[in-house]
């Protein structure tokens, strides 16, 4: 059978109607197929991209897990290393309190110690002093009769006693500064100066005398100079020293005054040490200028120069500090001494006391201790021991070793 064919009214060309249709029925079923095809590729890539998605929610899930629980380790080990540091700190104070009491401990023991060699170097002072108490026991019994009467004299305040005193330490001054001259005391109720001294030189030979005069008052009198320099004209000798206690009001230490030098007790050594070297070194300038000028222009221009005031001063100026020094040793000596004369006391009342307190028990079969009895008088003193030929120089020796 053959295929129909229809013309064109328009062109008038023919075409086979089933080849047409085939070819229409083709090309919808392409279309439908590419349709088709079309959504199942949109289906599928939807279905690709909502399993993207959701790996990749579970990816980001899964990584904020991860950062999560890394949080909460890291957490726990910031918790673990607080704990830790803590524990440290802990550790170190209690270190640093136990280091404290030990070192409050070291230190108790440190004073401990110090305090046990104290006691032990008190103790063994105490003992040094007993003994020593023991030794001058005898000596301080000796001289308390002459103590108690310095006391008394003291005391009274006689003005006459504390001047041969002052006298009596200028005499033992002079002597011990100068042992080869010669130091000659003017007798008591003799009109003249305290002192005389001779100055000698290497050779034994007199260059000079020195006269001095001692006033211990609490003003100071124009009038003493006139008397000193009697005295000196009287003694015939070449310096007049004037030692007094009250300084003039104008002069404050040593000086020359109307011809007279004028000093202080504690400046004597020092000055009398000058005036001496100063008429040595005239005589040995007289004898090499024999009769080449007036000797008392000499002597009178080198007392008054800048050099021989230079040299005054700098030796009064240190036996002055040396003479503070001695004054200082003295006042602790005499400390030292009231302290023990004290302390004797109080053994010889106790000693007194016991043995009143024994012959009170015992009657007279206790032997009879002298020093502790009565005297024959029936008074409380013993009986005064005789004085030798002399008596009166050898005491006025012993007020002088006592001063």
């Amino acid at each position: 059978m053959s295929t129909p064919s229809v013309s064109c009214p328009k062109c008038g060309h023919e075409f086979n109607v089933e080849e047409a249709l085939e070819k229409r029925i083709r090309e919808e079923a392409s279309k439908d197929i590419e349709a088709q095809f079309r959504r199942k590729f949109d289906a599928e890539r939807e279905e690709l991209l909502l399993k993207a998605a959701k790996t990749a929610e579970e990816e980001q899930e899964a990584k904020i897990a991860q950062l999560v629980e890394e949080n909460e380790k890291r957490r726990k080990e910031n918790v673990e290393l607080k704990k830790k540091e803590i524990e440290i700190l802990t550790k170190e104070q209690a270190l640093k309190a136990r280091e404290e009491e030990m070192s409050l401990a070291m230190q108790k023991d440190l004073l401990a110690q110090q305090q046990g060699i104290e006691e032990k170097a008190r103790l063994a002072e105490q003992e040094k002093n007993e003994l020593r108490m023991l030794d001058m026991r005898k000596q301080l019994d000796d001289q308390k009769v002459l103590i108690e009467e310095m006391k008394r004299r003291a005391e009274q305040g006689s003005m006459q006693q504390q001047g041969e005193v002052m006298e009596i330490e200028v005499e033992k001054r002079l002597a011990r500064l100068f042992p080869f001259d010669i130091i000659d005391e003017v007798p008591k109720g003799t009109k003249g100066a305290d002192a005389l001294q001779t100055v000698r030189t290497e050779a034994q030979t007199s260059c000079g005398k020195i006269l001095y005069e001692s006033k211990r008052t609490k003003a100071f009198s124009d009038s003493w100079l006139e008397k000193v320099r009697e005295d000196q004209r009287a003694a015939k000798a070449e310096i007049a020293v004037l030692i007094t206690e009250a300084m003039p009001k104008d002069m404050h230490r040593f000086g020359l005054r109307e011809g007279v030098w004028v000093c202080s007790f504690h400046e004597l050594d020092g000055v009398a040490m000058v005036l001496r070297e100063s008429l040595v070194r005239i005589d040995s300038v007289r004898a090499v200028q024999e009769n080449t000028g007036d000797k008392m222009t000499l002597l009178y221009q080198f007392l008054t120069g800048d050099e021989f005031r230079m040299q005054m001063e700098a030796i009064v100026e240190g036996f002055t500090e040396m003479r503070s020094e001695i004054d200082q040793e003295k006042r602790a000596m005499e400390r030292l001494w009231k302290e023990r004369e004290k302390q004797i006391d109080k053994v010889m009342r106790n000693a007194s006391g016991m043995y009143g307190s024994i012959r009170g028990i015992a009657g007279n079969a206790v032997g009879n201790i002298k020093l502790l009895e009565l005297a024959p008088g029936g008074g409380g003193d013993p009986p005064a021991k005789e004085e030798p030929e002399g008596a009166g120089a050898g005491k006025k020796r012993r007020k002088k070793d006592i001063w």
